[in-house]
């Protein structure tokens, strides 16, 4: 049996997070499959009962891919309640190049990317700026709170 993985993220606006990710991970919002023109419409082809499809599920995407075709595809679960605490898994953007690459050019490629993320909605929670250990990574928040880092 072949397994694939899926990576969910609960969140309250869907629609802000497609895009948030889309630009953090350099990925497209997931189109419909077989010819149909929004998830909404595919879903009632599919089976899926009205009355499991809250009111505008499907109608624009609500999951991004690779267009590599290497990494997961993220899917933004709609859930009524905010985040509440610290997440207990989060992402690692290596943009840095690892060790192999002097510690203050990768500074530069985390700052860039963390710069980038910034104007699109994200917020620095911390830095781990740790020189004598040839390491340098930003923590931060998406638009609703999850966090992950920039190494």
């Amino acid at each position: 049996m072949e397994m694939t993985l899926q990576l969910t993220i609960d969140c309250t606006d869907v629609q802000r997070l497609v895009v948030f990710w889309s630009e953090a991970l350099g990925y497209l919002p997931e189109p419909p499959p077989g010819g149909h023109a929004t998830w909404r419409e595919y879903w009632a082809a599919t089976g899926v009962p009205e009355e499991e499809l809250p009111v505008g599920a499907g109608d624009t995407p609500e999951s991004i891919v690779d267009p590599a075709g290497r990494g997961p595809r993220v899917w933004f679960q709609q859930v009524p309640e905010l985040k509440a605490g610290k997440n207990r898994l989060h992402l690692d953007l290596k943009v840095g190049g690892g060790r192999d690459v002097p510690l203050t050019i990768r500074t530069q490629r985390v700052t860039t990317t963390v710069e980038r993320l910034i104007d699109a909605g994200a917020s620095v929670l911390r830095t781990a700026d740790e020189p004598d250990m040839g390491h340098y990574a930003v923590v931060l928040q998406d638009p609703e709170g999850n966090e992950f880092c920039v190494v």
